[in-house]
């Protein structure tokens, strides 16, 4: 379904209209598989109804309806289109309610063979797989950034090592490791295809990174340190974001993006 947002606006720019209509409404068809009774993302039989029993916590590797996780983590993956997922679980208050239940609750799993892929877990979100990778900054999108800046600083300082297990996963050619490099940065590429980047809380107090068109974009964390881990003003090139996001443009066209950090959250912050 991302793949088809992606190629639906890709028909858009080639002006390709019942394409573009088609795979947008293709992109839409997660909302065939929620169930508002349960609040999870289910697998249906083919008379449409849901497969039954049901439990979010059941895993069995590749032979259930959720490829290397269950529907705690799998309930989530709709990064295309995160407004449409915060209406359809009932709105904002909702779904903030239902993401703090995935960090808190237990961590516990239930099957004879679950996936080996599930792991790296606080609550039911699972670091050690790609598709749980966004989640954290789903925060950034209904208005609670501090809770983003919290759970990624808690995943760098916990679930990555300098060792040769230093890893909560599968590598899988590069994700896990690109996830800590963006992170640490202070920043992530939320949504694949789309060129807009989450803020997070940067690790590093100075990073600059060399263009290939002879341009430098530097990112900078003043009064940072481990328990500054909350951001309480940022600015690209000395101009204040009102929200926590911004595009790949800013960065070719070069500049500076500055963190202000802190000991204590800022809920105005992007409010």
């Amino acid at each position: 379904m991302l793949l088809c947002e992606e190629t639906a606006q890709m028909a858009k720019d080639l002006g390709k209209t019942d394409d573009y209509n088609r795979f947008m409404e293709r992109s839409k068809r997660y909302t065939n598989y929620y169930d508002k009774e349960t609040g999870f993302m289910r697998g249906k039989n083919q008379d449409g109804k849901w497969r039954e029993p049901f439990d979010p916590r059941h895993s069995q590797h590749r032979k259930d309806d959720y490829t290397e996780g269950n529907a705690f983590q799998w309930s989530w993956f709709v990064p295309q289109d995160v407004n449409g997922l915060v209406a359809l679980v009932g709105g904002k208050e909702k779904f903030i309610e239902k993401l703090d239940t995935l960090f808190s609750t237990s961590s516990e799993l239930t099957g004879e063979e679950v996936s080996g892929d599930i792991s790296g877990m606080i609550g039911q979100y699972a670091h050690g797989n790609e598709p749980s990778h966004h989640i954290t900054h789903l925060y950034n999108f209904v208005g609670q950034a501090w809770k983003t800046q919290k759970l990624t600083n808690q995943i760098m300082s916990t679930l990555y090592f300098n060792d040769p297990n230093g890893l909560a996963g599968n590598e899988d050619c590069g994700q896990m490791s690109a996830w800590y490099v963006l992170n640490a940065m202070g920043f992530y590429s939320f949504c694949p295809g789309e060129p807009v980047y989450s803020i997070g809380r940067p690790i590093f107090d100075k990073v600059e990174i060399n263009l290939s068109n002879g341009k430098k974009f530097t990112i900078i964390a003043r009064n940072n340190s481990p328990e500054n881990l909350y951001v309480q003003s940022l600015k690209l090139n000395g101009i204040s974001l009102g929200k926590p996001f911004f595009t790949h443009r800013d960065i070719l066209n070069g500049g500076e993006l500055e963190f202000e950090m802190g000991a204590t959250e800022n809920r105005e912050l992007f409010n």
